[in-house]
């Protein structure tokens, strides 16, 4: 079973299942707490009504520390297992694991928005943001694509299925700060299908004055007003 205290003396394992170090965990896990106790306060229940029990009573749950249950909520977004396969590394069931997901993703992001390091969602205000806005206004705009479940209507099947994966997907597009490396933009979901070009039109992103951005050929021809693009290129000899 997967534990902060099993990792936490294992820096490079810890690094590779969580994104983070341990001194970036323990900054979060400060904001992580606060976010918790805030959306979930000890005197109510999960469905918000005043407990009838004293806190700490009834059945105890495998994350108990606020340590493990940032653990297994940045486990799940590092990684993107299938459920089963993370409730197997938590010791619980797959219905567990759902349910802890749906309750500390919201927390994890609120944590992450009361430190600063929420990605703008609204790309109309990310010429604005404070993240966008830190260092050289240098950026790097990529697709990136995570399996789903088959969905089981022919139609979203066929919107979902990616030729490029072979398989039905999800894509968000990121742009990422170059100077700094934190993602400072991240799309709203969608199919698989979609392709980079018509998904990055249709975002109508605003890009920090004298803004550089580095981009593959999936974004071919797309030229920003104000912006100034960047695409490799093969050698002559790579294309020979």
């Amino acid at each position: 079973m997967l534990s902060y205290n099993k990792l936490k003396d294992r820096p490079r394992d810890f690094l590779a299942a969580t994104g983070l170090t341990l001194d970036e965990f323990q900054q979060l896990l400060l904001a992580f707490q606060g976010a918790y106790e805030q959306r979930y306060p000890y005197e109510l229940t999960r469905t918000g009504t005043p407990r009838q029990r004293r806190t700490g009573g009834g059945a105890k749950g495998v994350l108990q520390r606020f340590e493990d249950k940032l653990l297994f909520i940045l486990v799940y977004q590092k990684t993107h297992p299938l459920q089963t396969m993370h409730a197997l590394q938590f010791n619980m069931s797959q219905p567990q694991a759902n349910y802890w997901i749906h309750q500390l993703l919201p927390v994890l992001q609120q944590a992450l928005a009361d430190l600063g390091h929420a990605p703008e969602r609204d790309a109309s205000r990310l010429a604005t943001s404070p993240l966008a806005l830190e260092g050289a206004p240098a950026m790097a705009l990529d697709g990136t694509e995570r399996r789903r479940q088959r969905p089981t209507d022919a139609r979203l099947q066929q919107e979902h299925y990616s030729g490029k994966q072979k398989a039905h997907t999800d894509k968000n597009l990121l742009l990422v700060k170059e100077t700094t490396s934190k993602v400072v933009y991240l799309s709203p979901t969608i199919t698989g299908r979609t392709h980079d070009k018509k998904a990055v039109d249709e975002a109508r992103i605003a890009y920090p004055t004298n803004a550089t951005l580095d981009k593959d050929t999936g974004f071919q021809g797309y030229e920003p007003e104000g912006v100034l693009t960047q695409q490799p290129k093969k050698s002559p000899k790579a294309r020979s």
